[in-house]
C-alpha cells in the first residue's frame, strides 16, 4: 500500500489562501490515484477532489470546483491542493486517500490508504 502524510493546514482568514501537501511512500512506483477528502465537526467525510495516476484528469466537488486546484508530481511522490478564497464554510481537517489504481473516486470507501489528516480553519 501507499503511506500518506498531509501538512500545509492553519488558520487563515476569509478570502485567502492556503496549499496542502501529501506525500506518498511506499508501494510509489504502482499507479495510484490520490482525492482529498475533508470532515467538518459533527458531519461525513466529503470529497473534495480527486486526481488520476498520470494527471490527466481532474475532479472536483461543486464547492471545491473553481477556487481549488488538485496537481501532482510523481518524481516527488507529492500531491498538492491549490485552495483560493477560502471561505468558513471550508473549516474542515482536510484528509487525502490514495488507491491503487489509475483514476481516482468520490467515495471515502474506494480508498484504502490515508493521512493523518491536517486541520483548516477559516475565520469570518
Amino acid at each position: 500500500q501507499v503511506q500518506l502524510v498531509e501538512s500545509g493546514g492553519g488558520l487563515v482568514q476569509a478570502g485567502d489562501s492556503l496549499k496542502l501537501s501529501c506525500a506518498a511512500s511506499g508501494r510509489t512506483s504502482s499507479p495510484y490515484a490520490v482525492a482529498w477528502f475533508r470532515q467538518a465537526p459533527g458531519k461525513g467525510r466529503e470529497f473534495v477532489a480527486g486526481i488520476s495516476w498520470n494527471g490527466g484528469v481532474t475532479k472536483y466537488s461543486s464547492s471545491a470546483e473553481d477556487r481549488f486546484t488538485i496537481s501532482r508530481n510523481n518524481a516527488e511522490n507529492t500531491v498538492w491542493l491549490q485552495m483560493n478564497r477560502l471561505q468558513p464554510t471550508d473549516t474542515a481537517v482536510y484528509y487525502c486517500a490514495a488507491e491503487l489504481s489509475p483514476d481516482s473516486y468520490a467515495l471515502p470507501s474506494e480508498y484504502r490508504s490515508w493521512g493523518q489528516g491536517t486541520q483548516v480553519t477559516v475565520s469570518s
